[in-house]
């Protein structure tokens, strides 16, 4: 198979598509041949992403979307479906951030971070796995995040959300090959990508949200969302059940899994040193 047969002429839907990882592969997979459905909050970002895709012959479907709006989504999916004759792929990419400590934290603020990060992939997943299911060649791609492998101070909301992510989907999967659905299932775990993710995250009271910020797009980004989105098309295409992005997701994937507890100890070392 060569490496666009996979998705020349499939259906490929993303959430998120208005910027960063999910812009990245909505290119992606236009460059490919796919046939895309594209959706996002942000619609000026999302105009802008129809507009690079086509740009690249692809045929494009784009609607404003918020994924924590089960009803929506349900529609949504059914409009897709209608409007291609057939879905072949749903990458649950939309998310938030939040950052605050669970005391400082309100319930709002963690309601909210679990309806986008988590209940959005469950909608997206629940929405169009019977339409991926009757195309035949169905798959699943779930972002999580490199808190999704590892719990840090400050990010319990973002942590609860990812974690959540990767069990459902390790899940999932598992039930799409008991039951022998021709559905892949993928759960991704980006490491420092340059999104505007930390810009538009919101914080607890009393954070410095500026520093934050500049913190995370200085030290911690450091791999594009194009390098992002060609490690998560290779990985699909191959049928990978995780894919790790960045020498840092794979290296605290192995830190973790070799420590077991006792990683929180030195995790919480190097926030203190990091946020002192």
């Amino acid at each position: 198979m060569s490496n666009d047969a996979y998705f020349t002429g499939k259906v490929c839907v993303i959430t998120g598509a208005g910027s960063g990882i999910g812009r990245a592969l909505a290119e992606n997979l236009a460059r490919r041949g796919a046939k895309l459905a594209l959706s996002d909050v942000d619609t000026e970002g999302l105009a802008e992403t129809v507009r690079r895709c086509t740009a690249l012959g692809a045929d494009v479907k784009s609607d404003r979307l918020d994924v924590a709006e089960r009803e929506a989504v349900l529609l949504y999916a059914d409009a897709v479906r209608k409007h291609f004759g057939v879905v072949h792929q749903i990458y649950n990419n939309a998310g938030i951030a939040f950052h605050g400590e669970v005391i400082d934290s309100q319930f709002k603020d963690i309601e909210r971070i679990m309806d986008v990060d988590f209940w959005g992939v469950v909608n997206g997943t629940k929405a169009f796995l019977p339409h991926l299911i009757e195309s035949g060649s169905g798959h699943v791609v779930n972002v999580s995040s490199l808190f999704g492998l590892i719990a840090v101070p400050g990010q319990s909301a973002y942590n609860a959300a990812k974690f959540a992510v990767r069990g459902f989907t390790e899940s999932l999967r598992q039930e799409m090959l008991a039951r022998k659905h021709p559905v892949k299932v993928t759960c991704v775990h980006p490491g420092g990508i340059k999104t505007a993710v930390a810009r538009n995250a919101t914080y607890a009271e009393g954070l410095d949200a500026a520093k934050l910020a500049s913190f995370f797009d200085r030290q911690l980004a450091m791999h594009s969302p194009e390098m992002a989105a060609q490690t998560i098309t290779e990985g699909v295409r191959k049928g990978h059940g995780r894919v790790l992005i960045g020498w840092e997701a794979k290296a605290l994937d192995l830190f973790v899994r070799t420590t077991a507890s006792y990683y929180q100890r030195l995790a919480l070392v190097v926030n203190r040193r990091l946020f002192p």
